[in-house]
């Protein structure tokens, strides 16, 4: 390593620094310069406050007692982590490599001080110096013996960094496509929302198979089985947890600093040796991407996919040149264009990830819990709620249909297309998705609550129904209040006031406007009750009947839509197609 190029860089980066604090102007300097002796302050909290708790109150505790305080350590702080490269995947290298390629300089050296100057975040400065302050305290607390959390916490903090670098390497270099990366960060953001409703299922799932399983086999089985040597501590840590330290890398931190409590030290010493090592791995696989990326090796391998992306341009084309039965050509067309257009919108994904994440949520709930006796008289309204949860992820996209074209609703205004047939494309795109959500909802609902077949089709015609019904009410708001979604995520841009109370008019006011599909299972309820008609085949009819009703409504209003959307299309134009400042 040549230390005085090392210099240069640093004083590079510095100058590069200060020259964007100068320009930003003297306040934002000055609200840059509190904000970091803020940070800087906290951490030193975090490192005193450590010591404190290490030296004062973990100075007597069990070694168990030690293992969750670490545990809970690293799961807070890998949570925001994952936080971080969530919001930190698009930053830009600290110094641009691809500038430097032309220079007798080591990459390496820039490499390094890409590293280690993309970690100066603020989940750093907040958690390591705690980390080293509760190593501090258990030193003086419990003795020298503990010296070893030091470079545990330090190896574990180099694996979690070099390992995200490489990561975030990987991904920046996807990225490079921007419909990729929409694409990336939406299916990101829809993982770690997954992610973190994993503990409520799980609590819930084994919260009803605690309830449900029989005393005298828990009475039977604690008789049988012995007393854990924690138990007398009063922490008691099932085996599994116990074994699964001393194979998960990012848990070898707790799993030492427990060991260490019971004066062993080899399980330190090997977590030591096991994250530097994993860490350098990943280090090293980061430097070898990264240096490939920008001497342009890494895209030799594009040009033999060419007739393969011919092959898929050709298919496109014939996608778009299907026709629907029953359709306008001019509807059908703009039907599968615009089908096609929310298939790779990463917005619409992520407007659609709710009904993902409401679906695995009670779908796990519905099977955990199939025991739970229900009324007949409440299954039809389940089936009839469940659809009316189809649709809560669907809202936004539904009553604001203009808001993800952009640019490309000035396609619209130039095409010689009438009106009505634009909005009618706009609705029988959204349909494939709705009824798909619906039906396997639906299906879910049918097979875990038991629910009769004809309710589930009763359901069924009353989805389509609701679908009709929404789409009037979405055509209406999309005309008078469009608003521009910022492309790759779901934030409107630029809403007015007026505009804004309207979104919130049109949530608030949802439930209202699906209440119609109610009626057929409440007549249903009611006619059969007074011992008139029994209640199945009564909602099946009214179901039929809303479905006529709510179909004939909705293309009658589609001429009237139509011209009002004709008046105010350069109004909508000037809206969606409005950039961000």
């Amino acid at each position: 390593m040549n230390w005085s190029q090392l210099r240069t860089i640093f004083w590079l980066r510095w100058r590069l620094t200060r020259n964007q604090w100068s320009r930003g102007g003297q306040l934002n300097a000055i609200l840059t310069m509190i904000v970091v002796v803020i940070g800087l302050g906290i951490g030193a909290l975090a490192s005193v406050g450590g010591v404190l708790v290490g030296a004062l109150v973990m100075a007597k505790a069990s070694p168990q007692v030690i293992l969750v305080v670490w545990d809970v350590i690293i799961g807070v702080f890998l949570l925001f982590w994952m936080i971080g490269i969530v919001s930190d995947i698009q930053r830009s290298e600290t110094i641009d490599i691809s500038r430097m390629l032309h220079l007798p300089i080591s990459l390496r050296d820039i490499f390094i001080v890409n590293y280690i100057t993309s970690h100066l975040t603020l989940n750093i400065i907040l958690f390591v110096p705690g980390m080293l302050g509760l190593s501090v305290g258990l030193i003086l607390g419990r003795g020298w013996s503990m010296m070893w959390l030091f470079p545990l916490v330090l190896g574990f903090i180099f694996m979690i960094t070099a390992w995200t670098y490489c990561l975030r390497g990987w991904l920046v270099k996807l990225m490079v496509n921007q419909r990729r990366r929409r694409a990336i960060v939406a299916g990101i953001t829809l993982t770690f929302i997954l992610l973190s409703q994993l503990p409520n299922l799980f609590t819930n799932v084994m919260r009803d198979h605690t309830r449900h399983r029989p005393n005298k086999v828990e009475t039977r089985q604690s008789d049988q089985q012995p007393t854990h040597p924690a138990s007398s501590n009063g922490t008691a840590i099932p085996h599994g947890i116990q074994v699964a330290h001393h194979y998960v890398p990012f848990l070898w931190m707790a799993n030492g600093a427990m060991s260490l409590a019971k004066g062993n030290t080899w399980p330190a010493v090997l977590g030591v040796a096991g994250s530097f090592l994993i860490g350098g791995l990943g280090l090293r696989r980061a430097y070898r991407s990264t240096i490939r990326f920008y001497q342009g090796q890494a895209t030799i391998k594009r040009s033999k996919r060419r007739p393969k992306r011919e092959k898929v341009a050709a298919a496109e084309r014939n996608f778009l040149e299907r026709q629907l039965p029953g359709i306008p050509e001019e509807a059908a067309a703009l039907a599968l264009a615009f089908f096609r257009s929310l298939a790779r919108a990463p917005e619409v994904k992520m407007m659609l990830a709710g009904n993902v994440i409401m679906l695995l949520v009670f779908g796990v709930l519905a099977f955990s819990r199939r025991s739970a006796i229900l009324s007949d008289h409440f299954k039809p309204f389940i089936a009839t709620g469940t659809v009316a949860l189809t649709f809560f992820g669907m809202l936004q996209l539904m009553f604001n249909q203009f808001g993800c074209d952009r640019g490309g609703f000035r396609t619209l205004v130039l095409s010689p297309v009438p009106r009505k047939q634009i909005l009618l494309g706009k609705n029988l795109a959204l349909l494939p998705i709705a009824v798909g959500i619906g039906v396997i909802t639906l299906l879910l609902v049918k097979f875990a609550l038991r629910v009769p077949f004809i309710f589930v089709f009763a359901a069924s015609l009353q989805l389509v129904a609701a679908f009709s019904l929404l789409s009037m009410a979405g055509n209406l708001t999309s005309v008078l209040a469009p608003y521009r979604i910022a492309p790759g995520s779901l934030k409107p841009t630029k809403a007015s006031a007026m505009t804004t109370i309207l979104i919130f008019l049109t949530h608030l006011l949802f439930p209202i406007v699906l209440l119609p599909i109610f009626f057929p299972p409440a007549l249903g309820l009611l006619l059969s009750s007074l011992g008139w008609l029994p209640a199945a085949p009564t909602n099946l009819f009214f179901s039929v009947v809303v479905l006529a009703l709510f179909t004939l409504f909705y293309w009658l209003s589609l001429g009237g839509l139509g011209n009002l959307l004709q008046q105010r299309e350069m109004e909508i134009l000037r809206v969606v197609t409005q950039e961000v400042e």
